[in-house]
This record gives structure tokens, sequence and C-alpha cells, in this order.
């Protein structure tokens, strides 16, 4: 199943204006033109490719924000999207999420995935106390 072209067109220019306003600090912004493409999405929007990239948009702007708790609900909502699953980089954030809500087994099990799926690399940007936490374990 696919969009049609003229909404996939809409949610990627609002995307893009996302990006570009998250890329300058302009976060409440940016998550209104996530939120507007999201809403555009078909129900259920579980089924979109783009619901994952939207959730994940939002996630990683209120992460960014050390909001972690909304970052992580997003984060999961990505994760039931498709290519969610056994995807590192939202692995690694709802790890780092879970790590800052002192919640530290999800914490591990969801970084350690992340390390399974694409070692070091996916930690490159993270703050190395996530790395470091889980090297005692693999």
């Amino acid at each position: 199943m696919e969009l049609n072209d003229l909404v996939y067109k809409k949610i990627v220019k609002l995307s893009e204006q996302g990006d570009e306003l998250a890329d300058n600090f302009k976060h409440d912004k940016a998550i209104l033109k996530y939120e507007q493409a999201l809403n555009l999405l078909p129900k259920p929007i579980y089924n979109w490719e783009a619901a994952t990239w939207l959730f994940t948009a939002l996630g990683d702007v209120y992460y960014l924000n050390d909001k972690y708790e909304t970052s992580l609900n997003y984060f999961l909502e990505a994760e039931k999207c498709p290519d969610g699953l056994d995807n590192p980089f939202i692995y690694v954030r709802i790890g780092e999420c879970f790590y800052e809500l002192n919640n530290f087994k999800q914490a591990q099990d969801y970084l350690i995935r992340a390390y399974m799926l694409d070692g070091e690399e996916v930690f490159s940007d993270a703050d190395p106390k996530y790395l470091n936490y889980i090297k005692a374990l693999i």
C-alpha cells in the first residue's frame, strides 16, 4: 500500500521544514511541522513508513531538549512502525531515554540490541557513558 502522491509530497515537505527548523534549534516549530505531517497519514498510521521517520524525528527533538519521557514515548511509537524494529538508532535512543529515566534494566536491553545490530558505530554520536554502561556485558 502506498500513499497518495500529493499527500506524500506534503508529508515530505513538512518533514524537511521540520528538519531545517530542528537544525536551527527552533525545536518548538519543528515539532509542529512533524506533527502536521503525522496528522496527514491515513489511519492506522502504524502501517506507513513515513510514521517511522516522523515519530523518530519527534523523539529526537524531545531527546535533544532533555524531555526523556516524551522522547521515549515517540521512539516506542516509531518501533511499532515499518522498519522500526531492528533499527539501531531507534534502539539507542530508547536505551538512552530509559537510562536517563533511571530504568537501567530496560536501558541495558535496548542499548545491547543497538550494539548487536550496528556495533560501536551506532554510538558514535552518543555520550560515551551509554556504550561504557554495556561494555562489560558484551
